[in-house]
């Protein structure tokens, strides 16, 4: 299937049997307008300004976002999660600035914890159906998952703003920490450390990560042996993480972390994980219809990027 119209510019189209093409007719055939805009965005010639409309959808007068903008906390009301993922639609169409972020910084300080921190989920969440793995409580504490992504973010995009300062050492503070941790943890410090601006420290930190990711074989290595490695507790059976989840871009300071067979090993197994309607799976634990749904065209589209990242042949 190939794009037409306005959105799809002058870029040519995809091969029919291609990855991108098969994933062009999922995305048309299940995604929200958020993600079919940001396809066309990424992979078809469309503009900005679409996906920024529809990201407007999620905005709420506090200037953080909601909707369900991230598939598993539902309900109206503004959360750092999906605020956090807002940012990086943001950014992935070079819109990470203006008043729009100074909006979502303002929202940033107003939801803070103690520690100048996010936390995962604010309390205004209970009442609305949210994931059974992601706890609603009245006092909840700073969370790295919510903040290092979006102070990275921030920093890389060169946001000054004064939440970022208490926020930069709340995220030092718990990269340093990290000892036992999990995938998930061990992604958003690498998002943070990938912008914040003092690299000598930001490579001495990701060394250290990465020699604790291997010894906790956090990553599988070897996807023609999944089963030997470990799942984190509380993860989905079969919620293994790869080497490209941790650096998504050849860039990134996780990359260091694997050898370059390491790398092809598992972006051979993502090109192989696309399946037969064109879409990419959801690894992480399913506890609505709706939510799989949702979610499945937003893998797909961050799978197509990395692939794309490495130089491997989508269209």
């Amino acid at each position: 299937m190939a794009g037409t119209g306005e959105e799809a510019g002058t870029v040519p189209s995809p091969s029919p049997l291609s990855p991108l093409a098969r994933a062009e007719g999922f995305v048309w055939l299940t995604a929200r307008v958020l993600e079919q805009r940001r396809f066309a965005h990424h992979f078809l010639g469309g503009g900005a300004d679409a996906v920024e409309a529809a990201l407007s959808a999620h905005l709420n007068a506090d200037g953080g976002y909601g909707h369900a903008l991230e598939p598993d906390l539902r309900g109206p009301v503004s959360q750092p999660l999906h605020t956090g993922h807002a940012l990086r639609v943001l950014d992935s169409i070079g819109r990470c600035g203006g008043q729009r972020v100074e909006r979502m910084c303002r929202y940033f300080t107003a939801v803070s914890t103690r520690e100048g921190a996010l936390p995962a989920v604010h309390p205004s969440q209970r009442g609305y159906p949210t994931a059974p793995f992601i706890p609603v409580v009245d006092d909840p504490p700073g969370d790295l998952l919510a903040t290092g992504p979006v102070v990275g973010l921030l920093h890389r995009n060169q946001v000054w703003h004064a939440w970022l300062f208490r926020a930069t050492d709340f995220c030092w503070a718990s990269v340093d920490a990290l000892g036992g941790s999990h995938p998930y943890e061990i992604e958003a410090a690498v998002a943070f450390l990938d912008g914040v601006p003092d690299r000598a420290r930001a490579e001495v930190a990701a060394d250290r990560l990465g020699r604790l990711v291997r010894e906790q074989r956090m990553a599988v290595l070897d996807p023609e042996r999944i089963a030997d490695y470990p799942v984190s507790d509380g993860y989905a059976p079969g919620e293994h993480h790869f080497p490209y989840d941790f650096a998504r871009t050849p860039q990134s300071l996780a990359r260091g972390w694997f050898t370059d067979e390491e790398i092809q090993a598992s972006l051979d197994h993502l090109e192989r994980e696309q399946a037969k309607d064109g879409g990419w799976p959801v690894r992480w634990r399913q506890w609505a219809p709706g939510t799989a749904l949702e979610a499945r065209p937003m893998v797909t589209i961050e799978a197509l990027r990395t692939l794309r990242a490495y130089g491997r042949p989508i269209g």
